[in-house]
């Protein structure tokens, strides 16, 4: 009997083409919004994730002057010292590696060839902190970590703009009035959530670089790679009490420093994008409503224009229960080929997107079939009514309707 239903529904369904499509348009738009929107945002959250991870897995940083609030004044913190790294590398357990660096933008020539760029001042503790691999050449060695001699590791966009095809390995550059011979290339790692090239950058040994390129031995930040078997909570807590300490910060005081664990900020940067995908999902759900509206609307004009049919059904033996079942099933089939083709057309959307700003493409199961799932519910919903007065009318009165 439930085949002879739906039969009968895609009969009548048929019979209006035109009018159906229309109908089920704004379940279409409704379903097509919430997945793209929702895929999207899982796409732009893996991203953020892979990203992070990308800039270091386990990775906390360390800065001077202490985190404000919006509106707070600035605070004056003295610099980070090379020994703050030191220490905390050799006291605090758990740690794999500890890196000093401090930046500046500047000049690299090469030959007739300049580019502006970023130098940095660090150890060979550095790459593996950050996540970097070394593409042609070596890194650091213990002796140009320590000692005042000049040498660099190009980031893969300056390798491009000072050499291009040519071989860059043992070539000099010159940054500012310094002559640095290229020992490696690092491998290209791309752009960070924030937009910033990770490529454009140039690495020196940090004292090299304080003393022939920055002028002082500040450190602007400390990386710290914590072990995976160890927390980066717990780390976390150890090296603020050890500068706490070496700061000379009294009991009671505002830390002049911050520790940023960037486990935190991906989590963060996450639930932000899925409170934003889920407000913006909410809001196009309220075209699945409008779609209801518009079922339960064409459904109660088919009563009127089938009264008479209803009537016959009746007068024949159909049981009400049946002739509201064959109403409920056609708003049901509505809704349902609404949702289907709302789900290829969000998905394409979704895709198209993604592809388009370079996330990765995650479609979601889940949200596909609650999205399906409640589209067949909000055309059963209001395709209730409509069903109901059918189910109800009399059948002599119904025979007499021209």
């Amino acid at each position: 009997m439930f085949a002879s239903t739906i039969r009968m529904a895609l009969r009548a369904i048929a019979a209006n083409l035109m009018r159906s499509a229309l109908t089920v348009l704004g379940i279409v738009i409704g379903v097509a919004s919430v997945v793209a929107l929702v895929t999207i945002g899982e796409g732009a959250t893996a991203q953020v994730r892979s990203e992070m991870s990308a800039m270091g897995d386990n990775l906390l940083i360390v800065r001077a002057g202490a985190a404000r609030r919006p509106g707070e004044p600035h605070q004056d913190a003295a610099p980070l010292e090379l020994e703050d790294a030191f220490a905390i590398a050799q006291e605090i357990r758990g740690i794999d590696q500890a890196a000093p660096s401090s930046s500046m933008k500047t000049i690299v020539v090469q030959g007739n060839t300049n580019w502006s760029t970023s130098v940095t001042g660090t150890t060979s503790a550095y790459l593996p902190c950050r996540s970097y691999d070394i593409a042609a050449g070596r890194s650091f060695t213990q002796t140009e970590d320590n000692g005042l001699k000049p040498a660099c590791i190009l980031g893969e966009t300056v390798r491009e703009k000072l050499f291009g095809n040519d071989e860059a390995l043992g070539g000099i550059v010159r940054i500012g009035r310094t002559p640095c011979p290229v020992i490696g290339v690092m491998a290209p790692k791309g752009e960070n959530t924030m937009g910033v090239d990770q490529d454009d950058v140039v690495l020196m040994p940090i004292r090299a670089f304080s003393r022939r390129i920055r002028g002082n031995d500040d450190v602007a930040q400390i990386s710290v790679s914590v072990s995976d078997d160890r927390s980066t909570t717990a780390v976390k807590a150890s090296i603020e009490a050890l500068m706490r300490d070496r700061r000379q910060v009294s009991p009671g005081g505002m830390d002049d420093f911050e520790v940023r664990d960037m486990k935190e900020i991906a989590s963060a940067i996450s639930e932000a994008t899925n409170v934003m995908t889920g407000l913006l999902s909410a809001i196009a759900a309220v075209s699945l409503l409008v779609g209801g509206i518009g079922i339960m609307n064409i459904m109660l004009v088919s009563v009127t224009e089938r009264t008479r049919e209803i009537g016959i059904r009746l007068a024949i033996g159909a049981l009400r229960a049946e002739v509201r079942m064959q109403f409920l099933v056609e708003a049901a089939v509505l809704s349902g080929c609404g949702g289907i083709l709302g789900l290829l057309l969000g998905n394409a959307g979704a895709y198209w997107a993604t592809r388009s700003m370079d996330m990765p493409f995650i479609p979601s199961p889940s949200i596909a079939a609650v999205a399906l799932l409640f589209s067949i519910g909000v055309g059963v919903l209001f395709g209730w009514l409509p069903a109901h007065r059918a189910s109800r009318l009399d059948p002599m009165e119904a025979l007499r309707h021209e």
